[in-house]
């Protein structure tokens, strides 16, 4: 743990600092009341919560030393803090103490370390606390000083600091993390976006160079057509040379269309038709099961989604995926689950392979470099799916394999 570097510590890191100054600072104050101002207050009782404190203190340090600590965890150990403050107070002069106004510290902690209602929680055990001090004052010490009315001002002024910093200070608190939460978001997706971009402009780059060349090839094709009709590696060569051909222009009207923003409405088993023959035409040795949910098969004729020109290309891009992990266990089967919950298609693409790890699990958030490449065609399939309002999501299935959930806004065809 680097104490000097504060903005990197953890939350728990940051508390622990503060109650180690303030054990310090309790230490200090308790000795130099008794022996130098000469005040009667119960020394070895308070040396002795001081010394549990301390105690606790260390416990925690050892025990989040290499872990994470969630709320419950924060919340705990203000807690403590509150209950050591108060055993210390009603030791040394209850709600008479100078320090009792120290109370409304772990609120401020909470205020800014958890959500509103586990910071509620602080705020009530603080105005418990003080009220427990005010009700355990001395009885010489009322009759003495006769301010009841002084006492119970002091409580309804505490009470009024803890709901300020409850609700002035947990607001601020809530409103700059999710200021900075969504600047960190905004951060991504323009980086996600200038990625992208690059990408792009690569892919128009490479598919204008080959243009050329591709027609200089297709000419000499036709030249040794004509001069050698009868070979056989020259008749080999058309069908190479179409399937260049056919993707080139496949790629301009690609662009095209994405530079046009075309959209259109496409019916469910239309959708799932198309990406069926392409699976079965481009990996044929593929055993592929599409398996629907409820509704039943007929009724899916009702439901369609708005689709563009690379939602094939982007789910074609997760089979893919899918078939070269299942080429890891030479598993031959893939899944895909097609249903309908709360107005979203979910399609559930399940391969048999080795599943994800934990370094694969930004896939399609960001590139992540790997053994295959660096993830550019998810980050191009989950930025095709949240363009059409989805979202992709990759997980491990809990027998084998991992599943690409795709998840896609759906209407009826009723509806309009």
């Amino acid at each position: 743990m680097n104490f000097f570097d504060i903005k990197h510590l953890s939350v728990i890191q940051r508390l622990f600092i503060l109650r180690s100054v303030a054990i310090v600072v309790q230490l200090t104050t308790v000795l130099a009341v008794y022996f130098v101002m000469s005040l009667q207050i119960a020394l070895m009782p308070l040396l002795l919560v001081i010394g549990i404190e301390t105690l606790f203190h260390l416990v925690s340090i050892f025990i989040f030393r290499k872990r994470s600590a969630g709320h419950l965890a924060i919340l705990s150990q203000v807690l403590a803090d509150v209950f050591f403050l108060t055993i210390l107070m009603s030791l040394s002069g209850g709600a008479t103490n100078a320090f009792v106004s120290l109370l409304l510290l772990p609120i401020v902690i909470a205020a800014v370390s958890l959500p509103a209602r586990l910071l509620s929680i602080i705020s009530i055990s603080a105005v418990i606390a003080y009220s427990v001090l005010l009700l355990n004052m001395p009885e010489h010490v009322e009759h003495q000083m006769d301010m009841n009315n002084h006492f119970i001002g002091m409580w309804v002024n505490f009470l009024l600091s803890v709901i300020v910093v409850t609700f002035v200070v947990g607001a601020m608190a809530r409103l700059i993390t999710n200021r900075e939460r969504t600047l960190a978001q905004a951060r991504e997706e323009q980086l996600r976006s200038e990625q992208l971009l690059a990408l792009g402009i690569a892919s128009a780059q490479v598919t204008h160079q080959l243009a050329t060349p591709l027609s200089n090839l297709t000419l000499l094709f036709d030249e040794l057509v004509e001069d050698y009709p009868d070979s056989l590696a020259v008749q080999d060569m058309r069908h190479p040379l179409n399937q260049c051909t056919e993707q080139l222009s496949y790629f301009r009207s690609l662009a095209t269309a994405i530079r046009e923003n075309k959209k259109q409405l496409i019916r469910v088993p239309e959708l799932m038709e198309e990406l069926e023959d392409s699976i079965r035409l481009q990996f044929p040795e593929t055993e592929l099961a599409i398996t629907y949910q409820t509704p039943q098969r007929h009724d899916w004729s009702l439901l369609e989604l708005e689709s563009d020109a690379m939602l094939q290309p982007a789910l074609l891009n997760l089979v893919q995926n899918g078939i070269k992990s299942n080429a890891h266990t030479n598993a031959r089967h893939l899944n895909i689950e097609v249903g309908v919950d709360d107005g979203k298609l979910t399609l559930a693409i399940r391969d048999f392979g080795r599943g994800i790890t934990e370094h694969q699990e930004s896939l399609g958030l960001k590139l992540v470099a790997s053994e295959n490449g660096l993830g550019m065609a998810m980050l191009l399939s989950n930025t095709t799916f949240e363009r059409l309002g989805g979202a992709l999501k990759l997980l491990n299935h809990p027998q084998q394999g991992a599943v690409a959930h795709v998840v896609l806004p759906v209407q009826s065809a009723a509806d309009h």
